[in-house]
């Protein structure tokens, strides 16, 4: 492995963007939530991506939640910050106007709503790239952006673009992830984007995952993907059993409503979004505090 891979092996947890009720963002929680996963063993942290409710944030608040981030982590653990919009000229300001100094590397959305051809997502990255002081990792979430990202545009990204590392692939197809698998050059990363691909990724020669259960989940969610770069599948295997259904509960209304709300259950963070997101149903609030409860996770 190279020296990103290194840096960057294993699991990155996707950091929430708690809020306070008056909807401002609760940095003392947010402090709280790093220290907890940190002290849980994630071998980086992901800040500013989907599951921090980016699409909510200013972007004076990415500002001061990466500069907060770099601070509160302290250099214990590799900082990754989220960069993306669906206007690549966003992305550039975005670039210039966050301080990257202290991070490892960004994770880049594939533009959303738009619904580029695979042209346009290859230009788009080229320029994301051209403009990025650090490398950038690409993320393709077909679900969450009406696009999909193919095999054969990220592999040609992968080879013709040096700062270009490595693909957060959510896309639950897992014949596009041995695609990638199979083709990537020497020391392109494969990384999950869905905590339910973790382990198969894994078992295939991934990198790793960028995994939302490890914001709550932190130790249980650690054995088993350590376990599963150890060899030892038995451990693994029974150790993801465990979470399974509360991993599932998790996006059962969306994320990050289950994550913030089984945090808030652990009493880590307060179950507060901004709109257009709500809060969890009681139902599913009960169904998370059993199933943590139950399974001691």
């Amino acid at each position: 492995m190279n020296n990103i891979n290194e840096t960057l092996h294993g699991v990155g947890a996707a950091l929430v963007t708690p809020f306070n009720a008056d909807g401002s963002i609760d940095y003392r929680s947010l402090g709280g939530l790093i220290d907890y996963v940190i002290g849980n063993g994630v071998n980086y942290i992901v800040t500013l991506g989907t599951t921090a409710e980016t699409p909510t944030l200013l972007i004076e608040e990415h500002v001061d939640i990466s500069r907060f981030v770099d601070g509160r982590v302290a250099g214990r653990v590799p900082v990754v910050v989220g960069v993306g919009s669906n206007s690549t000229a966003e992305v550039i300001e975005q670039l210039s106007r966050v301080d990257l100094s202290h991070a490892t590397a960004i994770l880049s959305i594939t533009p959303y709503y738009n619904k580029p051809t695979q042209r346009g997502l290859y230009e788009h990255f080229r320029v994301v790239a051209g403009a990025s002081p650090l490398p950038v990792i690409l993320y393709n979430v077909p679900g969450r952006t009406g696009v999909n990202m193919l095999p054969e545009t990220t592999l040609r990204l992968a080879r013709e673009v040096p700062n270009i590392v490595g693909i957060k692939e959510a896309s639950g197809n897992i014949g596009q992830i041995e695609q990638l698998l199979a083709g990537r050059p020497d020391g392109f990363m494969v990384i999950s984007g869905d905590d339910s691909m973790a382990l198969p990724l894994i078992r295939r020669g991934g990198d790793g995952v960028i995994s939302v259960a490890a914001d709550v989940f932190t130790a249980s969610f650690m054995r088993a993907v350590n376990a599963a770069f150890a060899g030892d599948w038995t451990t693994a295997d029974a150790e993801y059993a465990r979470m399974d259904e509360a991993i599932e509960a998790l996006f059962a209304e969306g994320n990050p409503v289950g994550v913030k709300t089984a945090l808030s259950i652990k009493g880590l963070v307060e179950p507060n979004f901004r709109l257009p997101l709500v809060p969890a149903s009681d139902e599913l609030t009960e169904r998370l505090r059993m199933l943590i409860e139950r399974n001691g996770i």
